[in-house]
């Protein structure tokens, strides 16, 4: 019964975190006033508290200006809420492959094209670093598939657009690991490096079209790759 009060009491004072009716640096009533509030004990009122700070949503401060504050969030926190948010929902399978596939395909197309409009140097040398990491035959499947995240990641951030970024932080450091544990045996890395190395090329030249173009291709041979590993996952039940 406990669990079942917090949740309520912490689901309404979220609720008032993200109406603005509590805003950021807000802080909040007592233990004992939100008790006597809400007509519950302090423990119900610890745990619904104990929710919102594992959201994130509130901070606890000691002495005598302390007291529990609502969290002026950053977009860092928020990405990582939404990124675990994402991990769980994908380890439970509530996304295919194939929504994942066209999901990140859609976002990421964007995303490469505004880097080819803007190319940024250093970022520039981050994915020329991981291209010849991924080139190396003796990286291990594991140090390939992280490079390779690492590299898409250094797309987005090329990008420039900070919506765009939060939304594909989640689909690659979530999606994207999951992904290559499905496709990693069925893909040939020199396949997936030379469609880097034109993603690359085409970035730097700035040639949007090329980058988009290069990316649709890599996407077309993923999604590939997915639909065999499918086909080989149904032929071994």
């Amino acid at each position: 019964m406990t669990q079942s009060l917090a949740k309520q009491i912490s689901e309404q004072l979220r609720d008032a975190i993200m109406s603005g009716e509590l805003k950021a640096d807000d802080r909040l009533p007592t233990e004992d006033e939100l008790a006597a509030r809400y007509q519950v004990s302090r423990p119900t009122i610890r745990e619904a508290l104990k929710r919102l700070a594992a959201q994130n949503l509130i901070r606890s401060r000691r002495g005598p200006t302390g007291g529990t504050f609502v969290n002026r969030p950053s977009l860092e926190d928020a990405s990582q809420s939404l990124t675990a948010s994402a991990t769980l929902l994908a380890s439970m399978d509530q996304f295919s492959l194939t929504e994942i596939a066209d999901a990140r395909h859609e976002l990421e197309r964007t995303c490469v094209r505004l880097a080819a409009l803007n190319p940024d140097k250093s970022v520039l040398k981050q994915l020329q670093q991981e291209l010849e990491q991924q080139q190396s035959e003796s990286l291990s499947d594991e140090e390939f598939c992280a490079s390779d995240v690492r590299f898409h990641r250094a797309l987005v951030d090329a990008c420039q657009n900070s919506m765009l970024q939060f939304l594909m932080y989640a689909v690659i450091e979530a999606m994207q690991p999951v992904t290559n544990m499905v496709v990693y045996r069925f893909r040939d890395r020199v396949d997936v490096v030379a469609v880097h190395q034109r993603l690359y090329q085409a970035i730097e030249q700035s040639d949007a079209s090329a980058a988009e173009s290069a990316l649709d291709e890599l996407m077309v041979y993923l999604k590939a790759r997915f639909r065999a590993a499918q086909d080989w996952k149904a032929s071994q039940s």
